[in-house]
């Protein structure tokens, strides 16, 4: 850390001097323009720049399949906006993975071919971009993935199931585009002023994106599970439902606590979510003992399904946790 003493020129105007050593490194001299990003008590200064759209390069020579798709969908995170993949020679199955990145990321297009090159680019406008409406997006998704996998459990509905684990890549998607603007906001203070949303509000949303993209997996989960079971017992339909509704309850409360405008509003619905969290912890041990009874094979899938619901009460229990850090008074 370096300090700098306070200086008035001209009887009215504030000067303080750049550490050389910062300065030469971001090619700031004399005549250059610098950005002032006042955030409360602290200013945040960096460099104009004449463009932000980021380039960057990959050699994928020794990339193939689920190592090169996670290593796009990486480098769309990291904030790149126009990807330049290359190799000697990139081979068909190199152009599939790349192509299924593509397809699992929001406004991404392949931008040229060449033999030993692609050239993918993201034609959204950062500033377009809404970490609030993506987060909403994700929890309407999630809470209905969650509701028709359930409906699809007791229904005995194929179908339904099916189109819930479909609805999983749109969750997927959104969460990619959540982690791309909080790491945008982290890189840079424009990105958080054109969003229009603190640095700290970023991670809250981030850190809840991740949970809701966890509860969709789980509806997933149990999707998978409700295609193998036959019929289940109406005793046990009943007490999965019940458990649904209270999970559901947790869900919806820890989610309009973290939206709520009044911190009043918010804490007091983050606190009931919680409490309800731990009456979820004791209705999921009654079910379990009425499990017991069944057929080992059956009650294991159900008993997997039990937990789905009670980790996705604990998933709304930790937005909810989230949600109370945002309301607190700030120092």
């Amino acid at each position: 850390m370096e300090t700098r003493k306070v200086q008035v020129t001209g009887g009215s105007t504030y000067t303080v001097s750049l550490p050389k050593s910062w300065a030469t490194a971001n090619d700031v001299s004399a005549g250059s323009v610098v950005e002032c990003y006042p955030e409360d008590d602290a200013l945040l200064l960096t460099p104009q720049r004449e463009s932000d759209r980021q380039k960057g390069t990959l050699d994928i020579s020794n990339l193939e399949g689920e190592r090169l798709t996670r290593a796009v969908m990486t480098m769309y995170v990291s904030g790149f906006d126009i990807i330049a993949l290359e190799a000697s020679r990139i081979t068909t199955d190199q152009r599939r993975a790349i192509r299924s990145a593509t397809q699992g990321l929001v406004g991404v297009e392949v931008l040229e071919e060449t033999t030993n090159s692609v050239v993918i680019q993201d034609l959204l406008d950062s500033s377009e971009l809404s970490i609030v409406n993506a987060v909403n997006r994700m929890r309407l998704i999630a809470a209905s993935m969650l509701e028709d996998a359930v409906t699809a459990l007791i229904e005995n509905d194929d179908d339904i199931a099916r189109d819930v684990i479909e609805r999983d890549d749109d969750v997927d998607r959104l969460w990619l585009v959540v982690s791309r603007i909080f790491r945008a906001t982290l890189r840079s203070p424009r990105a958080s002023e054109e969003l229009g949303v603190s640095r700290e509000d970023c991670f809250d949303y981030h850190s809840s994106a991740r949970q809701l993209e966890r509860v969709a997996d789980h509806a997933v989960k149990i999707s998978k599970l409700a295609m193998k079971l036959e019929d289940v017992s109406e005793e046990v339909a009943d007490a999965l439902v019940e458990l649904y509704d209270e999970t559901f309850d947790v869900f919806e409360k820890s989610l309009d606590a973290l939206f709520a405008d009044d911190s009043d509003e918010a804490t007091e619905l983050g606190h009931d979510a919680l409490e309800a969290v731990l009456e979820i912890d004791e209705h999921t041990r009654s079910i379990d003992h009425m499990l017991r009874n069944l057929d080992s094979v059956q009650a294991q899938s159900l008993g997997l399904i039990v937990d789905s619901l009670s980790r996705s009460a604990d998933y709304g229990g930790n937005i909810a946790e989230t949600a109370l850090q945002k309301a607190a008074p700030r120092p």
